[in-house]
C-alpha cells in the first residue's frame, strides 16, 4: 500500500514539474499541449501506483529468503529507483520539448527552465 502511494506521489510531482516547465518556457503549452499534459496526469499516477506496487511485490518475492532488514531495504530502494526513473523520463521527454519554439524567451532552445538544477540532466 505504501509503495503504491509513494509511486502515485512521485508521478504526480513529476507531472506537476513537467507542466510548470512547459508553462514557464511556453513550449507546447497551447491548447493541444495543455490537453496532453492534463491527459497525462491520471495516466502517470496510475502507472506510478502500478509500478510501485509491482516493484515492491517483486522485490519482496526475490528476497524472500533474505533477512527482514535486507528485504525491506531492497524493496524501498527498488521502488524509489523505478518510480523516480519514470518521473525523470516524464520530465525529460514531455516536460522539456527540445527544439520546440517557446515564446516566453525565458528558456534556451532546449526548453529546460533555468530553475532546473544543472546537476540533474534532463
Amino acid at each position: 500500500m505504501g509503495a503504491a502511494l509513494f509511486g502515485a506521489a512521485v508521478e504526480y510531482t513529476a507531472w506537476n514539474v513537467s507542466a510548470r516547465a512547459r508553462a514557464y518556457c511556453d513550449a507546447g503549452y497551447d491548447a493541444g499541449g495543455a490537453f496532453e499534459i492534463a491527459f497525462l496526469l491520471p495516466v502517470m499516477v496510475g502507472i506510478g501506483v502500478f509500478l510501485g506496487a509491482t516493484t515492491c511485490a517483486a522485490a519482496l518475492h526475490l528476497t524472500r529468503r533474505a533477512p527482514a532488514p535486507v528485504r525491506a531495504c531492497a524493496a524501498v530502494l527498488l521502488v524509489v529507483l523505478t518510480t523516480v526513473s519514470l518521473g525523470w523520463w516524464l520530465f525529460a521527454s514531455r516536460g522539456t520539448l527540445d527544439g520546440y519554439p517557446g515564446d516566453s524567451g525565458l528558456c534556451p532552445a532546449s526548453n529546460i527552465p533555468p530553475w532546473w538544477p544543472a546537476w540533474i540532466p534532463a
